[in-house]
């Protein structure tokens, strides 16, 4: 296995991403976009999660097919980023038809992030702006860090962000992860430099520091975001993508096994105080082997745990801040 072209989820054909932003609020959205409906589960491991139509992707659901996910900073405010996306959808002409009705299913999810620094006393929830703001920009090329629903995020010890990666598997099958990473555990070894993710890098695509040869590591939990603000401002929320076909059982297997990359990448996760969520979608381009499936979920995992370091070391400092970027830290 190897990275695509882009080692961004969009490597994944037919899949384009959004980001909008307001950098006095700290805090953004991000849409994913197909160039048709496409099949979608979901998979939920944290213990204080913030959803918006995540019951239709079940599997026994009716529902067949959505037309956007939603990642979003925000908390329950951030929610009406959906509302946005559904507005530029319905304008395109995109969403379910019932008769005379169109209706664009968005299902999203969002992160904690209001306690961050920055500046939210708006008069008027700004997320539905946010989100139609960024289903205009979506395109298959974004920036990583701190943009979209990463743009507020906080690690334990430094500052999360927006992250991706993909991986192009022996059979032609093409796998992708996005993530806005704001975890309650730490996305570095103690010291800041290391990675957990560092074992499946590739390409030094998050610095080539190598794993932290220490042993005896997540004994101790720093967490610089604590000391600073309430323990519940948290989550990592992210979509693992393919553009093999699969069912939306298959979908939510997908994202069952793309949770591994959380744990691998962030000590501790899936906490109580964590939202951790993961969409799993399929664009449904091509028929795979059923021998494949077992590989598309470990690729998935490992996108997803390559996107989570990827985010923090991506991220940049801005005015207020209430961590160091790992950039910061490591010059």
């Amino acid at each position: 296995m190897k990275p695509g072209p882009r080692n961004l989820i969009t490597d994944v054909p037919g899949l384009r991403v959004g980001n909008a932003q307001d950098d006095a609020l700290k805090s953004g959205t991000t849409v994913l976009l197909a160039d048709d409906p496409f099949t979608a589960s979901v998979h939920v491991m944290g213990g204080a999660p913030g959803t918006r139509e995540t019951d239709l992707l079940a599997p026994d659901k009716s529902v067949a097919a959505v037309d956007a996910l939603v990642l979003s900073g925000g908390s329950a405010y951030g929610l009406d980023a959906c509302s946005g996306v559904v507005d530029g959808l319905r304008a395109a002409g995109r969403g379910f038809r019932l008769g005379d009705a169109t209706i664009p299913l968005v299902p999203g999810a969002i992160l904690f992030d209001l306690l961050n620094g920055g500046d939210k006393a708006w008069a008027e929830n700004p997320y539905r702006a946010l989100g139609r703001a960024a289903y205009d920009a979506a395109a298959e090329d974004f920036t990583l860090g701190t943009i979209g629903a990463g743009t507020g995020a906080l690690s334990a010890m430094v500052k999360g962000g927006l992250g991706s990666a993909s991986l192009h598997l022996p059979d032609g099958t093409m796998v992708g992860a996005l993530v806005a990473a704001n975890p309650v555990g730490a996305v570095t070894t103690p010291g800041d430099r290391h990675f957990y993710a560092a074992p499946f890098e590739v390409d030094a695509e998050f610095g080539g520091m190598g794993p932290d040869p220490a042993t005896g590591l997540g004994m101790t939990m720093e967490s610089r975001k604590m000391a600073s603000m309430s323990p519940r401002e948290n989550t990592t929320i992210a979509i693992v993508a393919t553009d093999a076909t699969l069912t939306k059982a298959q979908c939510q297997r997908m994202s069952v096994a793309a949770h591994d990359g959380i744990g691998r990448a962030t000590v501790p996760a899936h906490t109580p105080y964590d939202g951790d969520l993961v969409f799993g979608l399929s664009t449904g381009a091509h028929e795979v082997a059923e021998s494949i499936l077992p590989l598309i979920g470990h690729a998935a995992s490992l996108c997803l745990a390559r996107a989570i370091a990827r985010a923090a070391y991506h991220a940049t400092p801005a005015a207020g801040d209430l961590l160091p970027c790992w950039s910061d830290l490591n010059r």
